[in-house]
């Protein structure tokens, strides 16, 4: 017959002022503050959830003319997206919508336009 062996873990010693209690607890506000932000950057690096604030304007398979403005983009390379993109953000690229899309790519990083262009080509 076979023993079974439990594992635990070592308790914590006491704490013995309260000043080492808030340090703790700091501590571990910290630590979940961080995997938090880890958790929100995850799910922001989805080009499904990156598309989903393009959708308004370009439709939901970018095959509208955004406010009857703009081009299609169905149907675009993904290099001429982020071409399209890149140059929304450093402002050298645009038209009519130029002012409002510098302010809907001004956040995305070079990952997420890479990732958003593949995405909309996809379309």
């Amino acid at each position: 017959m076979e023993a079974k062996v439990e594992q635990k873990t070592a308790p914590k010693p006491a704490l013995t002022t309260k000043q080492e209690v808030k340090q703790e607890v700091k501590q571990e506000i910290v630590e979940a503050k961080q995997e938090v932000k880890k958790e929100i950057a995850a799910v922001a690096k989805d080009p499904a959830t990156l598309y989903k604030a393009c959708t308004t304007c370009h439709g939901a398979d970018a095959g509208k003319s955004a406010l009857n403005k703009s081009q299609i983009i169905k149907g675009w390379s993904a290099q001429k997206i982020a071409d399209a993109l890149n140059g929304y953000k450093d402002g050298t690229y645009g038209g009519a919508s130029k002012a409002l899309m510098k302010g809907q790519v001004a956040k995305l990083s070079k990952e997420d336009i890479e990732s958003l262009s593949n995405y909309i080509a996809k379309f």
